[in-house]
C-alpha cells in the first residue's frame, strides 16, 4: 500500500482537501466525504492500527452527556411547528404593530426572538415566519424585499439566542460551558436583533410607501384577540428553559428536557395535542438529529485523523506566517476561512471540520474561546444567509408565494447580511460585548 506519510504534512493537507472537493462534487453526502477521507488516510498515514484510535473519537463524540440537548431543542421546534402556539404568538404580537410604519415588520422580528427563545433551530422558525408573516406584510402593501429580508433574516436568529444548537455543537466540539455561551451570546444577539429593528424603522421613515400603516379596519380585528392564551405559554417556555439555565437550577440538557415537557403540556392545554402531531414531530426530530450525527462522525473522524498527522501545528504555523504573527490577523484569517466555507457547506461540518484545530490555536494566542464561540455563531449568521447555498433562503422559498424566486430572495437579504458583518466586527474588536460578565 502506498505510504502517504511520505508527501508530508503539507502536501497530505492538500491532497486532503482536494480529495473532499472531488468527492463533495460527485454529490456524495458530507458526512460520507469526510468518513471514507479519514478511513483513506488513516490506514495509509499511520496502517491499520490508527483504526482502534479513530473509533475511540467517534465514541466519545455522540457519547457526550450534553449532546441530548441537540435532539430536545430540536423537538421543541417540532412541536412549535406543528402546534398553533406560534401563529397565536403572532397574531398577539400585532399589539407592537399597530400605528407604527414599519411596525408589522418590527412585530416580526420579536416574535423571532421569542421563537429563537424556545427552540434555537433556524429551519422551523424560518417556515414558520414565512407563513405567517410573509404573506401578512405582501398584504400590507410592504416592500417585496423588505418584507422577504425581514422574515429571513429574523428566522435565522435562532442560531445566535440560546439555546442556540450552533451553540451547543461549538461546546461539544471546543469543550467550552455551554452555560457560559448562552450568558455570552445573549448581548450581541440582542444587538444583532435589535440593529434589524433599526434598519427597518429607518428605511420606512425614509421610504413611506415601503410600510404602508394597518387600516382601521385591520385594526379593529386585531382587538378580538386573546393575548392571555398566545403569550402565556410561550413566555412561560422561555421563562423555564432560559431562567432554569442562567440561575443553575437545571443544566442546559435537563433544561432542553423541561422545554419539551413545557411545550407539550401547552399543546394539551389549547387542545391540540394529538397522537399524530407527536409522532411527525419525532419523525422530524430523528431525520434532523440523524444527519447531525452522521455529520459529527465523519468530520470527528476527519479530524482525529488530521491531528494525528501534525495538522494544527502545520495550519496554526500556516496562518500566523500569513498574518505576520499578529493576533488580531490570525483571528481576520480564520474568519475568512469560515466566510468561505459556510457559504459552501453545512454549519454543522464547518463547526466540526474547523474547531478542534482552531479553537487550540486561539487557547495559544491567549485569546477567551468562549468570546470566539460567539464570534463564531455571528460566522454562521452571515453563511445562513449567503448565496450560493445560504440555507436560510432556501427555507424561505420552500414555503414563499411561487412569484418570489431565489435570487429576490438574496437580493432582498444583502443589507440584513451587511448588518451581520457590521455586528461581526464588533464583538471581534470589542470583546466585552461578548465576555462583559466575566
Amino acid at each position: 500500500m502506498f505510504d502517504l506519510s511520505a508527501l508530508g504534512i503539507g502536501y497530505g493537507s492538500l491532497l486532503m482537501l482536494v480529495s473532499m472537493i472531488l468527492l463533495l462534487l460527485t454529490g456524495m453526502q458530507l458526512a460520507m466525504v469526510t468518513g471514507l477521507v479519514a478511513l483513506i488516510f488513516a490506514v495509509g498515514w499511520f496502517g491499520i492500527d490508527a483504526l482502534p484510535l479513530v473509533t475511540s473519537r467517534l465514541y466519545s463524540f455522540v457519547g457526550s452527556y450534553v449532546f441530548l440537548a441537540v435532539p430536545m431543542f430540536v423537538l421543541m421546534a417540532a412541536l412549535l411547528d406543528r402546534s398553533g402556539i406560534a401563529r397565536d404568538l403572532f397574531d398577539a404580537m400585532k399589539v407592537v404593530g399597530r400605528k407604527v410604519r414599519g411596525g408589522v415588520a418590527v412585530q416580526t422580528l420579536v416574535v423571532a426572538i421569542i421563537l429563537a427563545s424556545m427552540s434555537g433551530v433556524i429551519g422551523g422558525e424560518t417556515v414558520l415566519l414565512g407563513i405567517l408573516a410573509l404573506p401578512q406584510m405582501l398584504r400590507l402593501g410592504y416592500n417585496r424585499k423588505l418584507a422577504i429580508g425581514t422574515t429571513c433574516a429574523g428566522g435565522a436568529l435562532g442560531t445566535m439566542l440560546p439555546p442556540s444548537i450552533v451553540l451547543i455543537i461549538y461546546g461539544l466540539t471546543a469543550s467550552v460551558s455551554i452555560g457560559d455561551l448562552f450568558k455570552s451570546a445573549f448581548l450581541p444577539a440582542l444587538i444583532l436583533a435589535f440593529s434589524y429593528m433599526a434598519y427597518v424603522l429607518i428605511i420606512s421613515r425614509m421610504h413611506p410607501e415601503y410600510a404602508p400603516l394597518p387600516s382601521d379596519e385591520e385594526l379593529a380585528q386585531d382587538k378580538n384577540t386573546n393575548y392571555f392564551k398566545a403569550l402565556f405559554f410561550p413566555i412561560l417556555s422561555v421563562a423555564v428553559v432560559l431562567g432554569s439555565i442562567y440561575t443553575g437550577i437545571a443544566s442546559v440538557t435537563e433544561a432542553s428536557a423541561l422545554g419539551v415537557v413545557g411545550i407539550i403540556f401547552s399543546a394539551w392545554v389549547r387542545g391540540e395535542l394529538t397522537f399524530d402531531m407527536l409522532k411527525e414531530s419525532a419523525k422530524a426530530t430523528m431525520s434532523t438529529c440523524g444527519m447531525i450525527i452522521w455529520i459529527g462522525i465523519g468530520a470527528t473522524a476527519l479530524v482525529g485523523v488530521y491531528n494525528l498527522m501534525g495538522g494544527i501545528d502545520f495550519v496554526e504555523e500556516t496562518i500566523l506566517s500569513l498574518s505576520g504573527g499578529s493576533v488580531m490577523g490570525t483571528v481576520l484569517i480564520m474568519m475568512a476561512i469560515l466566510l468561505v466555507l459556510g457559504m459552501f457547506l453545512d454549519w454543522v461540518g464547518v463547526a466540526l471540520l474547523t474547531m478542534p484545530i482552531f479553537v487550540p490555536i486561539i487557547t495559544n494566542l491567549g485569546l477567551d474561546p468562549v468570546w470566539f464561540g460567539v464570534v463564531f455563531c455571528l460566522n454562521m449568521q452571515v453563511s445562513f444567509l449567503s448565496p450560493p447555498f445560504g440555507p436560510a433562503a432556501f427555507y424561505l422559498k420552500s414555503v414563499a408565494p411561487k412569484d418570489i424566486s431565489l435570487g429576490e430572495i438574496f437580493s432582498s437579504l444583502l443589507p440584513f447580511i451587511a448588518l451581520q458583518v457590521t455586528v461581526l466586527a464588533l464583538v471581534i474588536f470589542f470583546p466585552q460585548l461578548a465576555i462583559w460578565w466575566k
